[in-house]
């Protein structure tokens, strides 16, 4: 069976680059394939999904069952079909992500092995720091549509079919995040054991709801949010044809103030379901269960309304394709903001740590020639820096192992296992000894990510070294090259002789890897015609 276009329309302009994006899900297989214009403008030229059993073979018996992998192979075949249609070959071209239904599979690496030698296509498994980092994006596109969302407080959901992720959004920087075990498909295999009519289940699942609500309700740090952003996610099809206004807007807004829609919804039948809304067997299934989510967290949280969207994961994975600058931006200072509070929590002299990110930054910007790093890395690098000094919470004297367990240990959004581990060995190098073939966590990593610490950790030290008196005093730096030496000029600072000091005790993990000196002058003070230095 061929697939069946949600949507299809023609390019013609050759200037545009075209790119698609698969998301393997606990239903379906779905995929996108749009074209990036000027400025990182995306418009979907195709929308193709076909329904799968990853989450039912998962949830029930904790692995996929051969027929389901064949069927997977059989559709991303088809999906690379589609693709070389359009001219899109290239794995650059190509981005394809799998998340709770195939990473809670005993088998997972087996099923992403399959796919990857039956077809060529790579799929991805995202943690969940990757998963709120695309989520995020795509609720960024959502606000800047949607005026009246911008600076409000939303509960932000995406309830899959295994997990319901939750994102609490405040004064535009997310100040919660996590992911708890409730999903549609779950919650159809827990309530087929009842036996229940259907006109019973909106009492059966708020039962069943009960425990996580509260959980929710004691992990959220607020009682109350005006807004929630419910992320269709798995239900995408069915809302499209469930909810008043959604077809038009690929957006519908729910009142929490009167009748429930989704108690009505759930009450019926999948047979009518499908039947009434002519909606595939999967959705019909499970699109009421998540649709009564979205309204049963809404109303514990006292909201107004939920506001369903069509953005999603795959949003979030074409804007990150696109090189969206603003969200490249909008990441780093979220990133930055969650490891400001995270330094609060362990009492962190946070004016120092703020200047010595503002330091690292204006470094990494001033040697991008030498370092050659993604912009990527300059919010790991900002990242550390606001982190450094947080295990002196713990003892001074080892200050930068501490807080290398203490990064390491924690959770900062948007920062995969590695990215942490990475943010973690620049703060563990920002003094002291330099790596060593004993320091087992920086002789795990791969050869680029050892590069990339040691290049980041350089300019971290150098930057701390420039803030050794804790007083912020150097500003509007001006930097130079003359051979061998990288030349920083300090204006409006008399004495030098503490942060010369530091240089030279810190500076050579900088000259190991930069190949240059680090010399520290005074800006010449001109008096008539005479010029001091």
């Amino acid at each position: 069976m061929t697939p069946v276009p949600v949507t299809r329309s023609t390019a013609s302009d050759s200037t545009v680059r075209q790119v698609g994006v698969i998301d393997v899900g606990s239903s379906a297989i779905r995929m996108d394939i749009a074209e990036i214009g000027p400025g990182g403008a995306i418009r979907i030229l195709e929308s193709l999904q076909r329904p799968v059993k990853l989450g039912k073979d998962t949830y029930a018996d904790g692995r996929l069952e051969g027929a389901s992998i064949e069927a997977c192979v059989g559709i991303i075949r088809d999906f690379r079909h589609v693709l070389h249609e359009y001219g899109i070959d290239s794995p650059l071209q190509i981005e394809a992500v799998a998340t709770s239904s195939v990473r809670e599979a005993d088998n997972r690496d087996a099923f992403l092995d399959r796919l990857y030698i039956a077809t060529g296509i790579d799929v991805k498994l995202l943690e969940d720091a990757e998963v709120e980092h695309l989520i995020h994006l795509a609720l960024q596109d959502l606000v800047r549509q949607e005026p009246g969302l911008q600076g409000a407080d939303l509960l932000v959901l995406e309830v899959g079919g295994g997990m319901t992720r939750v994102l609490l959004v405040q004064g535009g920087h997310v100040t919660f995040s996590s992911a708890f075990r409730l999903g549609s498909l779950r919650m159809r295999e827990t309530l087929e054991t009842y036996q229940r009519p259907a006109e019973q289940l909106p009492a059966i699942l708020d039962e069943h709801l009960q425990r996580t609500l509260l959980q929710m309700r004691q992990a959220v740090p607020t009682d109350r949010v005006p807004v929630v952003v419910a992320l269709a996610g798995d239900a995408e099809s069915a809302m499209n044809r469930l909810l008043p206004g959604y077809r038009e807007r690929r957006m519908a807004r729910l009142s929490l103030e009167g009748p429930s829609l989704a108690e009505s919804i759930v009450s019926l039948p999948a047979d009518e379901l499908m039947v009434r809304f002519q909606l595939p067997s999967q959705e019909a299934e499970t699109a009421g269960h998540a649709l009564f989510t979205y309204d049963r967290i809404g109303r514990a949280f006292q909201a107004r309304e939920v506001v369903v969207t069509d953005r999603s994961l795959r949003r979030g994975l074409l804007l990150r394709l696109a090189g969206n600058v603003a969200g490249v931006d909008q990441m780093s200072d979220q990133m930055a903001f969650s490891a400001a509070a995270l330094a609060r929590k362990y009492h962190t002299d946070e004016k120092h740590a703020n200047h010595v990110a503002d330091l690292s930054r204006q470094l990494f910007r001033e040697l991008q020639a030498e370092h050659q790093l993604p912009p990527r890395c300059a919010a790991l690098l900002q990242t550390a820096a606001i982190l450094h000094d947080i295990g002196a919470f713990v003892g001074v004297a080892s200050h930068h192992k501490h807080s290398q367990y203490l990064i390491q240990n924690s959770e900062i959004f948007s920062l995969t296992k590695q990215d942490t581990t990475l943010v973690a060995l620049m703060a563990r190098y920002h003094r002291r000894a330099l790596p060593l073939p004993s320091h087992s966590e920086y002789m795990a990593l791969d050869r680029e990510s050892r590069i990339i610490v040691l290049k980041l950790a350089a300019l971290l030290r150098i930057a701390d070294a420039l803030d050794r008196s804790h007083t912020q005093k150097y500003r509007n730096l001006s930097f130079s090259r003359e051979s061998p030496d990288f030349v920083i000029t300090a204006p409006e600072v008399d004495d030098l002789t503490l942060e010369r000091a530091a240089l030279r005790d810190k500076g050579a993990l900088f000259v190991a890897v930069y190949g240059l000196n680090v010399v520290l002058r005074h800006a010449p003070v001109f008096r008539g015609s005479v010029s001091y230095e």
